[in-house]
């Protein structure tokens, strides 16, 4: 019935105005409802032939010839057919919220599709009267390309998931507002007056694309659409007075297609904006959550942890001090043997707290003006202790004068002190191990260097990864992975910022810059 009555309607007025149907609302209806209904090979087939009898019962009440109906039939029938045909092809998710799936969907069904049957009614034209084929086949691309793109858009955003976004009172009546007034500056433009400010819409236009989205803009597109070509058809509007009939009625469908439809493609990609940041807000809640769970579990596993191995180191002490009875050699370093693995336990245990109370913002810095060379002979001195330093020589270099920052002096020696034991354990084998300190231009920049063995940029990647020991699990020297993880994240606390450079065979340069006082 629809397909009928715009049939009807499109070449009654096409005939009062003495122009052409350049907008042919008949095939977008038919587009959208063919393809939002779609249930099989079957219903095709029923649906093809109704939308068939309607364009026939249509031409026939407008006054067509019966060849003539049979030919605009069997052409109307082509374009909506190969337009449904391409739409399923080549978008078939239909959705337009996208600007891959709005401009698949705009080319294939709205581009090409009307290409053949345009062509046919070229050469029937010419053949029954004579016809200039160029002309006719250009008409018939526009006014069938035009209507499938706006209408048949507008059909296909017209969900019941999008109406849902205008329940909302205020919603609802932004939307009221921004279309009547898009709807009063076109009429006043292409119906009312001839001045040439069609561009006076596109504000208004992006206006609606920005507040309404795909919706909103498919519906503003339908309305300027009617308004533009039917005032242009009807001697209206910014062209009555440059052109006559056909070619005053293509220029508005030009208007329309390039100046106006490209709006459509912004939609999309505010649309598309808006499904990634609430699938981006949606992970990051669910990442919150697990980090929060594990932080929970890592601290209960800590607490879980320590009090049966501070039992176990007690016991090892004293076995091994011969206060639980004489002991002989190889029981004493089974006892040695026993604590040292159950201190390693307890370290791994403070550090899974460590772990825990810096993921879950439990760690408080207190922020001060910090001397940075006293902080770094701290370090050395407390380094150089470590039975793994033995034979590795520990500099400390200042840079000149003012080398301080804001910092948490304790957390900025347990960064620091971290760093040259790792430099210590894993760059042994260069003899010596550097703690620089300097000011650049806004800060203080701190830097362990060693002359190790270096690091890969691949492992660099991974360096900051908790429990990532970079391949050295099964390795002679201790560690659980965690250091590093732990001391970004203290260096962040305190508004700084850490790193590395490195370089195979040619050591590895740790570095913290913090703000200067």
């Amino acid at each position: 019935m629809a397909v009928m009555i715009m049939v009807v309607l499109s070449l009654t007025f096409a005939r009062s105005a003495d122009a052409v149907a350049a907008l042919w609302g008949a095939g977008g209806v038919a587009v959208a409802v063919w393809l939002r209904t779609s249930r099989g090979p079957l219903y095709d087939l029923s649906f093809g032939a109704l939308v068939a009898l309607g364009i026939a019962a249509g031409n026939l009440l407008a006054g067509n010839s019966t060849p003539m109906t049979a030919m605009f039939t069997v052409a109307n029938l082509l374009d909506i057919y190969l337009a449904v045909l391409l739409a399923r092809r080549f978008a078939p998710t239909l959705n337009l919220a996208t600007v891959e799936g709005a401009c698949r969907f705009l080319i294939s069904a709205a581009v090409i599709a009307p290409l053949p049957a345009a062509a046919l009614v070229g050469a029937s034209l010419w053949y029954m009267n004579g016809a200039d084929f160029l002309e006719t086949a250009q008409t018939w691309w526009f006014g069938h390309a035009l209507s499938i793109a706006v209408i048949g858009s507008f059909g296909l955003a017209l969900t019941k998931r999008e109406l849902v976004k205008f329940r909302a009172p205020a919603r609802a009546a932004e939307a009221v507002v921004l279309l009547g007034l898009l709807t009063a500056s076109s009429a006043a433009i292409f119906v009312n007056q001839s001045l040439p400010i069609s561009f006076a819409t596109l504000p208004l236009l992006l206006l609606v694309a920005v507040r309404l989205r795909m919706l909103g803009v498919t519906a503003a597109l339908v309305i300027m659409t009617v308004l533009s070509v039917g005032g242009a058809m009807a001697g209206h509007g910014p062209y009555a007075h440059s052109f006559e009939g056909a070619d005053r009625a293509m220029m508005a469908q030009l208007l329309v297609l390039f100046g106006y439809l490209p709006i459509m493609l912004v939609a999309a990609l505010l649309e598309e904006r808006d499904r990634l940041s609430d699938r981006a807000r949606l992970g990051q809640v669910r990442a919150e959550r697990a980090s929060e769970t594990k932080s929970r579990l890592l601290a209960n596993v800590a607490h879980e942890i320590k009090s049966p191995v501070g039992g176990i180191i007690g016991i090892g002490e004293l076995w091994k001090s011969g206060q639980l009875g004489a002991t002989t050699t190889t029981q004493t370093e089974m006892a040695d043997m026993l604590v040292k693995t159950a201190r390693q336990i307890e370290a791994l245990s403070h550090d899974l707290l460590d772990v825990a109370r810096a993921e879950s913002g439990a760690v408080k810095v207190e922020l001060r003006p910090t001397d940075v060379p006293g902080v770094l002979e701290d370090v050395r001195r407390s380094t150089a202790l470590r039975p793994e330093a033995a034979g590795i020589r520990l500099d400390v270099v200042s840079e000149g004068d003012g080398l301080i920052a804001i910092a948490d002096s304790q957390r900025l020696s347990q960064v620091v002190a971290n760093l040259a034991s790792n430099a210590v354990k894993y760059g042994a084998e260069g003899g010596s191990v550097t703690l620089r300190a300097f000011r650049i231009h806004d800060g203080v920049r701190i830097e362990v260097i060693d002359r190790g063995p270096g690091l890969t940029p691949e492992k660099q990647a991974q360096l900051f990864e908790p429990f990532n020991r970079l391949g050295l699990e099964r390795s002679a020297v201790e560690g659980h992975g965690i250091g590093l993880a732990i001391a970004r994240r203290l260096v962040e606390l305190q508004h700084g910022a850490i790193g590395v450079s490195s370089a195979p065979g040619e050591g590895a340069t740790f570095w913290v810059e913090l703000p200067a006082a």
